[in-house]
């Protein structure tokens, strides 16, 4: 019963997590666009632009934060099976930048190790979900 309670605890704080990380991102995207795209080097030079990057990182994000609250407190494997979904296809897409357009840069190279790591992690938590992994 202890394993399962800790195994509960794990999943929730790791859904809690990637869910404050897309929360924040999603705030400097409301509040100032040109911030998150300073991560990558890009300016942006027109208004099309910046209200692109707020509903994408923004209204989407914020999407994807509320989502996961919604999910986790309906049932913590959903949450978890969407955030291997979310995040291994956010590694995914680095990928595939990576072998059509070449190497990555710094924040390409450091996110995609981190989103790999989540992706790891979330169906690690979400297998142990479903076999009743019991620890030790």
């Amino acid at each position: 019963m202890k394993n399962q309670s800790i195994l509960k605890v794990t999943s929730f704080f790791f859904v809690g997590l990637s869910a404050f990380c897309f929360l924040m991102v999603s705030a400097m995207a409301f509040i100032n666009p040109q911030s998150v795209m300073d991560l990558v080097q890009v300016q942006l030079s027109n208004t099309d632009a910046a209200s692109s990057i707020r509903g994408i990182y923004g209204g989407a994000g914020l999407s994807i934060v509320i989502m996961l609250i919604y999910l986790s407190r309906k049932d913590i494997r959903e949450a978890l099976g969407f955030l291997v979904l979310l995040w291994g296809f956010y590694a995914l897409s680095r990928g595939i930048t990576q072998m059509a357009e070449g190497p990555l840069g710094p924040f390409g190279k450091q996110w995609i190790l981190i989103e790999a790591l989540f992706c790891g992690i979330a169906g690690l938590l979400l297998m142990m979900h479903y076999r009743k992994f019991h620890f030790a």
